[in-house]
């Protein structure tokens, strides 16, 4: 706190208990933002899954397959864990009311 000319400047922090305050989500972190990466790690799974099939239907490009996938197994890997945050944040909400 600051004191100018005997006023007391500066905000007060509360002195109440944190563990009543709503946490604040990061937009990043925010439940649009999650669904719009699952959406989209959703198409990236699918473009995989159709290089798995066009490797696995022309014999020069079998040893290319390790690309698609690798692209599956990273957006599948995304997916889950954002899957999983989401319902752990959704759990807990419903937990504390």
């Amino acid at each position: 706190m600051c004191l100018f000319f005997g006023l007391e400047i500066g905000m007060r922090l509360d002195h109440r208990n944190p563990m009543y305050r709503k946490v604040i989500v990061p937009w990043w972190d925010s439940e649009i933002a999650c669904l719009l990466v699952i959406i989209s790690m959703f198409v990236v799974f699918l473009f995989g899954m159709m290089g798995v099939s066009v490797v696995h239907g022309s014999l020069a490009y079998r040893p290319f397959v390790w690309v698609p996938v690798l692209v599956v197994m990273l957006s599948a890997f995304v997916i889950l864990s954002t899957t999983i945050r989401l319902i752990r944040r959704y759990l807990s909400e419903k937990r504390k009311s």
